[in-house]
């Protein structure tokens, strides 16, 4: 999932990889989604949520803070974050709220704890609100690793706004906006030496780690490595009450690191099929949901061992990414909000000299 941070980036032309990895890594949380109810009885379900969701909720931060600059915000900015973060969480969570009174009975609208998959847009407004800060210190991405591994130990940050959540996966977002400062994506999209070796050891990566899921898929599972990957938990919660708790999420930063690095050389660099529907990853993210919704309550998916069942919730998921609802839904997750804001002055850039904002005093001559 994208939202457009910068002014800027909506006017540049789009570039087929981001595109490509957006829509690949959307369609990686529909499945995982769309798996969901089969883990608790299918090994294999279990295998592959795992699989993805060890580096997709990475992969989206990094993304993210590719696209971020830490500098001030203008005025054109800050509207966009209302109009693509703030308006569209405000909208579904009052939607989920009223789908849930009239299906589950719960009659309550509490904007402050994000439903499903919408937490994803707290994070990325605290994310903007504490970039500027994290760029002024030497090794930002030093001290949100430390930001993410001590919020563990932390049994009152919780899910509230999606402080837990965001401090956990901040190191990602961090390493996305290091990425664009540091070149490294610029030069492997017009890399043209060494391309197969990478990709080949990013298919090893890969492979490693479907082997050791496949290996140890029992321990996995009786240590609900699952609820490790949510980044939503104090280490408390996950039942580890040990000082090496943190060692295990700092393991687990370094593995999705790996796997989103692994996923990103995989990526197509030119302009494919998929390229189209990474425009509109946003929709697909936030209206796949209401379609599984009614599948996940109907305790359909309950039980199941035989991996049919699996297989034809991969497609229904493929299904759902794939289909045409951006111009339908618009209004709802790109509200046209213009008549929320008031008209203002243009403020000059921070970088523009002293010469451009008024003209310098005459010097006074002395005697």
């Amino acid at each position: 999932m994208s939202t457009t941070t910068s002014a800027s980036a909506s006017t540049k032309p789009r570039v087929a990889f981001w595109d490509n990895a957006r829509f690949v890594a959307v369609a990686l949380v529909v499945v995982d989604h769309a798996i969901q109810r089969l883990v608790g009885s299918s090994n294999h379900a279990l295998i592959v949520y795992l699989f993805i969701y060890a580096f997709h909720v990475p992969a989206f931060a990094v993304i993210s803070g590719y696209f971020s600059k830490s500098g001030p915000l203008s005025n054109d900015q800050i509207k966009k974050v209302l109009t693509h973060i703030v308006l569209p969480y405000v909208v579904m969570e009052v939607i989920w709220s009223i789908i849930q009174w009239q299906v589950e009975g719960k009659a309550s609208f509490n904007p402050s704890v994000a439903r499903w998959t919408l937490w994803f847009l707290l994070a990325l407004g605290i994310f903007r609100l504490v970039l500027p800060y994290l760029a002024l210190v030497k090794w930002p991405l030093f001290w949100a690793v430390v930001m993410s591994v001590g919020v563990g130990y932390l049994q009152n940050v919780d899910t509230t706004f999606s402080l837990s959540r965001a401090f956990g996966i901040l190191p990602f977002f961090l390493l996305g906006w290091q990425l664009r400062r540091w070149g490294i994506m610029d030069r492997w999209m017009t890399a043209v030496r060494g391309v197969w070796w990478m990709r080949a050891g990013a298919v090893a990566v890969m492979a490693t780690w479907a082997g050791i899921l496949i290996a140890f898929i029992h321990t996995w599972r009786s240590t609900d490595l699952r609820h490790w990957f949510f980044y939503d938990r104090s280490y408390h919660e996950l039942g580890n009450d040990s000082w090496t708790a943190g060692l295990i999420r700092l393991g687990l930063i370094v593995l999705a690191v790996l796997l989103v690095g692994a996923f990103f050389v995989l990526m197509p660099r030119s302009h494919t099929w998929l390229s189209g529907f990474g425009e509109a990853t946003m929709y697909i993210y936030l209206l796949h949901t209401f379609v599984l919704y009614p599948i996940r309550q109907s305790n359909i998916l309950h039980g199941h061992k035989s991996d049919l069942w699996l297989f034809g919730m991969i497609l229904v998921a493929i299904a759902i990414s794939i289909g045409p609802v951006r111009r339908i839904f618009r209004p709802l997750v790109e509200p046209r909000a213009e008549w929320l804001f008031q008209a203002l002055p243009e403020t000059v850039p921070p970088s523009a000299p002293a010469s451009s904002v008024a003209p310098s005093p005459a010097p006074t001559k002395t005697e």
